[in-house]
């Protein structure tokens, strides 16, 4: 290599980055210990900014095309530099170049729990997650406050802000938004829409950076949450509650009778279902006049297998377990409303269903 070689190659005539990461958001070009040519080309693609920052300062900005550097389009740096005409020798200076285009697949999710108070179920806890898009607004700010010298700057260097920043202002506003548990996925968009916002209200114009779109993709519950809410849709479905329990112990019938285990609870079961269906039909027995009666087994209820809660069953459901062996006096059941599990002989909703009878009348030999 020739001296007039090894000076061009001290020399940099060509500037520019071609993007091929999907979540960079600033790269400082690499231009070591070489000087920029004078009338060296600077390339911005579409989707980028180039900075130019001489001794700590952020001097010119420029947007996407090819710029030859001269005196006339670098009128800060020529400034701090001391140019007052056509500068003639290299010079030194860094070169930031920052992504203007959206950054897309963000993911963000609630690490913990967010209380909800709801009108019908009280205290929920929910958990959301979602997806956002982030955009470099303003490259200087972004320099400034975030870069610093860093050579290259990642979107999830700043990602774990942003979603803490998401997180909280999601928990304002689903707290203040007054919208019940069943209501919340038909305002995803409303709810998306004032996030984003709300969030971009902090980070706008601290940090120079845009959130251009952002996404609830889903509210979630706990589990027993949504088995009370596919309780409560069953019994809407359903409509004439009295009607469906009729027909529910009409078919109840002819299964208790069929089965052979425990024929004298059975039996009391039959009586107890036979009696309950008469009163249903029309021109039945029903009450005695002055009387009122029992209570309806409850429409969810749960009874203990071992360690695992099964159900949730109805009261034509609980008779036919009785019928069929699986719940007797001694299976542990609850109901919402029940603070604990407690034997199915102790709970007097369950009585009709067990066959049991009344108690011993005091004074009675039996008592």
């Amino acid at each position: 290599m020739n001296f007039v070689q090894k000076l061009r190659g001290e020399f940099v005539d060509i500037i520019e980055w071609v993007d091929d990461s999907r979540h960079t958001l600033v790269w400082r070009f690499p231009r070591y210990h070489n000087q920029i040519k004078n009338g060296a080309q600077l390339i911005v693609r579409p989707g980028q900014a180039a900075v130019f920052v001489h001794e700590g300062k952020v001097a010119d900005r420029f947007e996407p095309g090819t710029h030859v550097l001269k005196t006339s389009n670098l009128p800060i740096l020529s400034t701090l530099k001391g140019w007052k005409h056509e500068f003639d020798s290299p010079f030194k200076a860094e070169i930031y170049f920052v992504t203007t285009r959206q950054i897309t697949e963000l993911k963000w999710g609630t690490p913990n729990p967010v209380i909800l108070r709801d009108p019908d179920f009280g205290p929920v806890r929910l958990r959301a997650f979602g997806a956002y898009t982030l955009r470099a607004k303003d490259p200087v700010a972004l320099l400034n406050e975030l870069v610093g010298t860093d050579s290259e700057f990642d979107a999830e260097e700043i990602g774990i802000l942003l979603r803490s920043v998401i997180n909280t202002t999601f928990a304002d506003l689903i707290a203040a938004s007054g919208i019940c548990v069943v209501d919340l996925a038909s305002n995803y968009g409303d709810l998306s829409q004032r996030l984003r916002e709300q969030v971009m209200a902090k980070v706008d114009d601290e940090y120079g950076l845009e959130i251009p779109q952002l996404y609830i993709v889903n509210i979630s519950v706990p589990e027993e949450l949504e088995a009370a809410i596919d309780s409560r849709s069953s019994i809407g479905m359903i409509g004439d509650l009295d009607a469906y329990r009729s027909y529910q112990l009409g078919r109840s019938i002819p299964v208790a009778a069929e089965n052979p285990a425990g024929a004298l609870g059975a039996a009391g079961v039959g009586i107890g279902m036979g009696m309950a269906y008469a009163q249903g039909l029309p021109g039945g027995a029903g009450p005695a006049p002055g009387t009122h009666a029992p209570p309806a087994i409850a429409t969810a209820w749960y009874y203990a297998e071992g360690n695992k809660p099964v159900g949730p069953f109805g009261e034509s459901d609980i008779a036919q377990l009785v019928a069929a062996g699986k719940l007797s006096g001694a299976t542990l059941v609850w109901s919402y409303g029940m603070d604990n599990w407690t034997p199915a002989s102790l709970v007097p909703a369950m009585n009709r269903a067990l066959g049991s009878g009344p108690p011993p009348i005091p004074g009675s030999p039996g008592a």
